[in-house]
């Protein structure tokens, strides 16, 4: 069996095939432009690749609402090209083949909670932090949908006294976490990209702030085992601890130190990065080959 497997992000698209082990068969990588020129690459990659299964790990939003007539379909996403673009439906035409789909962080959770650093646990949050910030939550051993998906880069969050960006980026939320703690706030805040600061520059002090304060909320709001944070922001030494200890003192005391477990225990990075999405795509392909609908034996 060879399971397809679409990582789907704003900027580029990852393709992999994988053997029934997930053993990498090949690979390839294309820019996202407008559906009309990326989505028939994709297709011909898959023809000249062919599969028995495909997962899609996309960018969001998009609905996920089983039974809903447009599952599968991108929805207000800001790449206003692909608004409205019936993902799911167009690989499952073009294809032939079992096809599920889910979010990019969505998979990237159940990458980790199968093979990487939340292995063995019922209960996981993986955030990437990049062009973008989302979260994907992995309880009680199932990927969480409900009225859509988490939006946990829309999450709400205080502003911090002495940032000089006075307004999130984010169109849509003046002070949620995309809006202070995205790539694009930092290079709005500082005039060059976040890979450029020098590890000693106040603004990781800032980026720590915000970035602990969506881990604390979600540790108040659904109690994950572990959190795990990806992203390109997350390439700077020296961040991850700075996270740590601001949680900490978010938390102030109020979770007993005998169900806490230590900082360096609790937020830590992925194990699969930056493959996790990918190898979640992956094993999306393998849910709906399992899930795929038995031919009938012959009367």
């Amino acid at each position: 069996m060879r399971l397809g497997a679409i990582e789907a992000g704003g900027t580029k698209m990852v393709l992999g095939v994988f053997s029934q082990s997930l053993k990498e068969l090949a690979r390839t990588t294309l820019s996202t432009t407008v559906p009309e020129e990326t989505i028939p690459q994709m297709v011909s990659f898959f023809n000249q690749h062919p599969v028995d299964a495909l997962g899609i790990a996309t960018f969001g939003p998009v609905n996920l609402r089983a039974g809903s007539p447009t599952f599968g379909t991108i929805l207000n996403t800001p790449k206003l090209a692909w608004q409205r673009y019936p993902l799911l439906e167009t690989f499952e035409e073009a294809l032939g083949v079992p096809t599920a789909v889910d979010t990019d962080v969505n998979a990237a959770a159940l990458a980790e909670s199968v093979l990487g650093a939340a292995r063995g646990l019922k209960n996981c949050l993986y955030f990437t932090v990049g062009t973008g910030i989302g979260g994907g939550l992995y309880a009680e051993g199932n990927l969480v949908h409900g009225l859509m998906h988490p939006e946990w880069g829309h999450v709400l969050l205080t502003r911090h006294e002495e940032d000089p960006l006075l307004r999130g980026v984010c169109p849509y939320h003046p002070n949620c976490v995309e809006g202070f703690a995205s790539g694009p706030s930092m290079q709005k805040r500082w005039g060059i990209p976040a890979r450029e600061l020098p590890d000693e520059h106040r603004g990781w002090d800032l980026e720590a702030y915000y970035l602990a304060q969506l881990c604390s909320n979600a540790l108040m709001a659904v109690s994950p085992e572990v959190i795990l944070i990806g992203g390109g922001v997350m390439h700077q030494q020296g961040l991850l601890p700075k996270v740590r200890e601001e949680a900490l003192k978010l938390i102030n005391g109020y979770i007993d130190q005998e169900q806490l477990p230590p900082m360096e225990e609790y937020i830590i990075s992925p194990a699969l990065w930056p493959d996790s999405g990918l190898l979640g795509a992956a094993l999306l392909a393998k849910q709906a080959w399992r899930q795929r609908p038995k031919a009938k034996p012959a009367p």
